[in-house]
């Protein structure tokens, strides 16, 4: 039980703020000797994670199901955004698999995210909402979320800083790259289910205790990054990336 509220604090946190959950799941496990969640916990924490964007977005989920001008134009935008994680991922999901077999590789990849969002703090702050994404701009934010496929890379921390260099203001380039992310975090979370069940794993109380753990984090790590953000911008989050992952490095 206490395994399950662990992986799902950690789902949570990392899920959304830029620090990686594929690449702390992976280190994690390795620098404390110990094994990761089992396929069906690791199903559950994906879907908590999903109920937490879900509820937290909510609002703006309700405007897109209006199904109105405005609420189509932003649906399809996010379509858009998401064809690049899902063509490649498709593609090289064999490959990528590997890849959380081989600590190392991670820890670097995790370094390399922490580089990119302190790059971010040179570009000059924008303007543009969420509103005002342009396909062009989704096209080029879902490729920087289809990097975030190799295991290491924050999903989060990429598109962000896709959003930032296409001009879009802080917390607006955090609320896109979170409803962009949604249809990634349903398939993930789907697929998880899928193979759980093809694999006889069963969902049990405690499988259900690290998805509510990761839900009630993954909410609160989406309102203290938007909140952070607002006054620092990436840095703090890229400086940790670059620590932990040597860290990480040393001890392995």
């Amino acid at each position: 039980m206490l395994n399950a509220i662990l992986w799902g604090v950690i789902q949570g946190l990392t899920e959304f703020l830029p620090i990686s959950s594929s690449g702390h799941l992976v280190l994690i496990p390795a620098l404390l000797g110990r094994d990761g969640p089992d396929l069906a916990t690791s199903a559950m924490l994906h879907l908590g994670t999903l109920v937490a964007v879900l509820v937290y977005f909510r609002k703006d989920l309700a405007k897109m199901a209006r199904f109105d001008r405005a609420g189509r134009r932003m649906i399809t935008i996010i379509a858009i955004g998401t064809i690049p994680a899902v063509i490649l991922g498709l593609a090289f999901e064999s490959k990528l698999d590997e890849l959380t077999e081989r600590p190392m590789v991670v820890a670097t990849m995790l370094i390399v995210t922490g580089l990119i969002l302190l790059a971010t703090m040179l570009l000059r702050p924008g303007d543009k909402t969420t509103e005002e994404v342009t396909p062009t701009d989704s096209i080029l934010i879902g490729l920087a979320q289809s990097f975030a496929l190799i295991p290491g890379v924050s999903r989060s921390g990429m598109t962000i800083s896709a959003g930032l260099v296409r001009g879009m203001a802080r917390v607006e380039a955090a609320r896109f790259a979170f409803l962009l992310g949604i249809p990634v975090i349903a398939g993930a979370g789907l697929l998880s289910v899928a193979r759980a069940i093809s694999d006889g794993s069963g969902i049990t109380s405690t499988t259900v205790v690290g998805m509510v753990a990761s839900a009630i984090t993954g909410y609160w790590a989406i309102a203290f990054l938007l909140r952070v953000i607002a006054k620092a911008g990436l840095a703090p989050f890229g400086i940790y990336c670059i620590a932990f992952g040597a860290v990480a490095l040393v001890a392995l």
